[in-house]
């Protein structure tokens, strides 16, 4: 029974730290006044590199590392779009989306002769204990170390959105841009920047499935994660710890899929297999209209229309 529970919170813990990364990247740019509906396309870029990197390289940490560059980059498109062209943010997120996984399965094929799987990365991201407990209760309390970043980037964000003068500046972008930008604040720089934060996240959140979870790419390894974090970032009410605790909300129901006590149980594989998405639909059902989003979150800023 306690190795039953030990294996259920650290399989909850490890499908999270994906989520938490997406999910945080979705409030700082909407915090700042974006939407980024891209978050499930730059974790797929950020997936496939991470992947493709690590590989050839031998070496996770690059992978993750220049996995967060490649989100970025990627996110850059969408700050332009939103913020200099003032496109819809809507359809410009959607976009990235359709985008990131052809992009990463081209690139997959071209990497790797014409396959729509990476090669295996030699190591993966290390555990927090090592793997070396003897002890199958301790075995299973092992995170991998994207848990500790993932909370450690939480933590960071929560201190610089409420407990700087830079949070506060971001806040007062997605809340009242015109007044900000009467006060000295640039709000497109502000707005780019947090777009390229979040792109930056995302890739590390894809990188942490495919560098921790699974070891590879593969074209499903992110399918529907982004979708699912931005419904966290809805239910957490655009707050970074409220975030956080929804993607563990979203990890357990993930972890519940493939326990091993129920995968034995009457209840349907395919049935199992769905339990994060028919809850990621229970929760917008219930608090989308509960959750205030921030003010001009998703308006182009036009200096002097408003």
């Amino acid at each position: 029974m306690l190795n039953d529970i030990s294996l259920l919170i650290g399989n909850t813990f490890m499908y999270s730290a994906p989520l938490i990364f997406g999910a945080l990247g979705g409030v700082i740019s909407e915090r700042s006044g974006v939407v980024n509906l891209g978050i499930e396309g730059m974790m797929t870029v950020g997936a496939f590199v991470g992947a493709a990197v690590g590989f050839f390289s031998g070496n996770a940490w690059v992978g993750f590392l220049v996995a967060g560059l490649a989100g970025g980059l990627f996110a850059l498109l969408h700050a332009v779009a939103a913020v200099t062209f003032k496109a819809d943010q809507t359809i410009s997120g959607i976009a990235l989306n359709l985008i990131g996984p052809g992009l990463a399965l081209f690139l997959c094929r071209l990497c790797f002769s014409g396959a729509t799987m990476s090669q295996p990365v030699p190591h993966k991201l290390p555990k927090i204990l090592g793997g070396a407990q003897s002890n199958i209760v301790a075995q299973n309390f092992n995170f991998d170390i994207t848990v500790i970043l993932a909370f450690l980037v939480m933590m960071a964000m929560w201190f610089i959105l409420y407990r700087t003068k830079w949070g506060l500046r971001i806040r007062s972008v997605g809340e009242h841009p015109a007044a900000a930008d009467t006060l000295g604040i640039n709000v497109n720089r502000t707005r780019y920047t947090c777009v390229l934060v979040s792109g930056i996240l995302a890739g590390f959140g894809g990188a942490a499935m495919t560098l921790a979870v699974i070891q590879q790419f593969t074209p499903t390894a992110i399918s529907g994660q982004g979708f699912i974090a931005l419904a966290a970032v809805i239910f957490g009410k655009w707050t970074p710890q409220g975030a956080y605790a929804a993607c563990l909300l979203f990890g357990f129901a993930q972890a519940l899929s493939v326990f091993p006590s129920l995968a034995h149980s009457a209840i349907p594989s395919e049935v199992l297999a769905m339990l994060p998405y028919i809850l990621t639909i229970v929760v917008l059902i219930l608090f989308v209209g509960r959750s205030v989003a921030p003010k001009e979150d998703g308006i182009p800023y036009e200096k002097g229309v408003r």
